[in-house]
């Protein structure tokens, strides 16, 4: 009888900022996984990211499936940095003088 290994490397790493990454690529765990909650199968992600391999695909979703919980702690986590980030930038910016410039824009454009 053939021995079949039973265990599979994870295509994913982490990176400098805390960031799980598809491993050589761009594309984070959090795409994936948001894509795959919405419905998609692994080949429809694979058509939005041709560079991945559809195994590492069918890996990172089955990591998924089998460590939701962590995962999804992760990507709560992630939500919340964002949401911090978003806050900090829109803190820094005075959003009515840049909605006054784009509106000048526009009705220069439309004029």
């Amino acid at each position: 009888m053939t021995d079949m290994p039973t265990t599979q490397t994870i295509p994913l790493t982490r990176d400098e900022d805390g960031v799980w990454r598809v491993s050589g690529s761009r594309v984070t765990l959090d795409t994936i996984v948001h894509q795959f909650k919405s419905g998609a199968t692994a080949e429809q992600i694979q058509e939005d990211f041709p560079s991945l391999a559809l195994g590492d695909i069918y890996s990172v979703i089955a990591h998924y499936l089998e460590h939701s919980r962590a995962v999804e702690e992760y990507l709560g986590e992630q939500a919340m940095a964002a949401e911090a980030i978003r806050r900090e930038v829109e803190s820094r910016l005075d959003s009515a003088e840049l909605r006054e410039r784009f509106r000048r824009r526009r009705a220069q454009a439309v004029a």
